[in-house]
């Protein structure tokens, strides 16, 4: 698999994308005015404390509070004999030292631990963590081995020995002994700065703020299959070359400025993919779709076979349509980094070989996914749950707001509806206030509603009050939108 990583700054803002065998797979966002505060380490302010909820909100200088939970506090791997509560950990006025562990989301805060982190390239570097770890996704036991062993051979060293531990990334995978006591050191001296500035810093205040997106991006996404990284700005290409220069030297030959005339997210059209993420609708080659609906609590996604008709029976061409929906599910949810709760309802299948092997289609797709997802099967009503880790906003949620005219709600009144709303409103202000007349101020298509379809039952309404009705069209009120005046 070959993949290139594009990456679009101007000085509003900052688009990466990665695509994979000329197909875009994922695309970061990260506004000017909105920077993401992941990673971000803060020295904040205990505001409140919620013992019903067994958590905190802690001011670390943003719009909204943010919030912590217990467990969030208390040392890792606490019995559940000496846990604490919220109010026995924290106070109000306190001074606490966090990390955000997901951005601010709708009208959510942003979620923070204590259990502080730094990472770089091949390391991550806990301070308060009593062990070394391997992440998971090295599965070579040999290869798990000798990462654990280098790790603690650099810690043994004179000038290594700190409190703490180390996670060891995917990226570290065939990495000599020098990459990584270059990466350690990296790291200690990064955590030497932070304790420092925990000391002196007022409240609130930032104490590490976690690299630019384009630079963050070379750092986290940069592996063995990702040939060229193309930048279209000059200025912040050489500012990549030299971070790739001291972190990253076999990335530095790959890293390639773009001064084409055509706009760099016009190739592969990054553009265009980007803009049907944001539709509900996901058309498949063979002529089936999906429908993907977020919701406050979860995302489902509908698997419809659409104009696919198949070749050979009907149990066929749902296996065909569910398996390429399976592979197209798992580009989705990376594409509009959906995380949260997601429920699949894949097409019925009575083979039971079938559901395995969409099942394990889903899953291997999955893989290829930075963000943690656990699937667990498939349900009783023959759904698929599966869970994706979310610590940012979905590409939606970064690019779009809510409708002001249906409020987010997808759907309109009808101009019927709203007819017999006004018939009800009017005999209400009737009761109340017997005006000599009424107008009633809507939208174009209310109002020929009212003077065409409904005109039999204004007229009985005129009737039955004994007053005068009249219409006014108002070009800038919404379909729902209507105002009475009494004269």
């Amino acid at each position: 698999m070959s993949g290139e990583v594009l990456i679009n700054l101007t000085p509003m803002e900052t688009r990466v994308a990665v695509v994979e065998n000329g197909v875009l797979q994922e695309a970061f966002i990260e506004r000017s005015r909105r920077r993401g505060i992941v990673g971000n380490i803060y020295k904040g302010k205990v505001v409140r404390v919620l013992p019903g909820m067994q958590a905190a909100f802690v001011d670390i200088g943003l719009e909204r509070a943010a919030f912590i939970h217990a467990h969030e506090v208390m040392a890792a791997h606490t019995p559940a004999a000496e846990q604490a509560t919220i109010s026995q950990l924290l106070h109000e006025g306190q001074s606490l030292v966090v990390q955000v562990t997901k951005d601010p989301i709708g009208t959510k805060g942003a979620r923070l631990t204590t259990h502080l982190s730094v990472p770089s390239r091949y390391l991550v570097y806990m301070p308060d963590a009593p062990h070394n770890g391997v992440s998971q996704r090295i599965e070579d036991e040999g290869e798990r081995e000798r990462l654990r062993q280098l790790v603690e051979a650099c810690q043994a060293e004179q000038e290594l020995e700190v409190e703490g531990g180390f996670i060891i990334r995917t990226a570290a995978e065939g990495v000599t002994r020098e990459e990584l006591f270059s990466d350690m050191h990296f790291l200690l001296r990064l955590w030497r700065r932070v304790s420092e500035r925990k000391v002196t810093a007022g409240v609130p205040s930032v104490l590490y703020d976690d690299l630019p997106l384009f630079i963050r991006t070379l750092r986290d996404q940069m592996r063995d299959e990702i040939e060229k990284v193309r930048i279209d700005s000059r200025e912040n290409y050489v500012k990549l070359r030299e971070f790739a220069e001291e972190f990253m030297p076999d990335a530095v030959e790959r890293l390639e400025y773009y001064p084409g005339e055509r706009p760099i997210f016009d190739l592969y059209s990054v553009e265009d993919e980007i803009h049907k993420a944001l539709g509900r609708k996901v058309q498949l080659k063979s002529g089936g779709y999906l429908v993907i609906d977020p919701t406050e609590a979860m995302t489902t996604i509908d698997v419809n076979t659409g104009g696919y008709v198949g070749h050979r029976n009907l149990e066929e061409t749902i296996f065909k349509t569910n398996l390429e929906a399976a592979t197209a599910i798992a580009r989705q949810l990376r594409l509009r980094n959906l995380g949260g709760i997601i429920i699949i309802d894949f097409i019925d299948m009575e083979d039971a070989e079938h559901q395995r092997q969409v099942l394990r289609v889903l899953e291997k797709a999955l893989e290829r996914d930075h963000a943690k997802t656990k699937c667990t099967g498939v349900t009783e009503l023959g759904l698929v749950q599966l869970t994706r880790k979310r610590t940012r906003e979905s590409l939606e949620q970064t690019l779009c707001e809510a409708c002001p005219t249906c409020g987010g709600r997808g759907t309109l009144k009808t101009p019927e509806t709203v007819c017999y709303e006004i018939f009800r409103e009017i005999l209400r202000e009737e009761r109340a206030y017997a005006p000599e007349t009424y107008t009633v101020l809507a939208s174009q298509a209310v109002v020929d509603r009212l003077l065409d379809e409904e005109s039999a039952a204004v007229a009985d309404l005129e009737a039955f009050i004994g007053k005068t009705i009249r219409f006014q069209v108002e070009s800038h009120y919404s379909q729902e939108q209507y105002d009475i005046v009494l004269m």
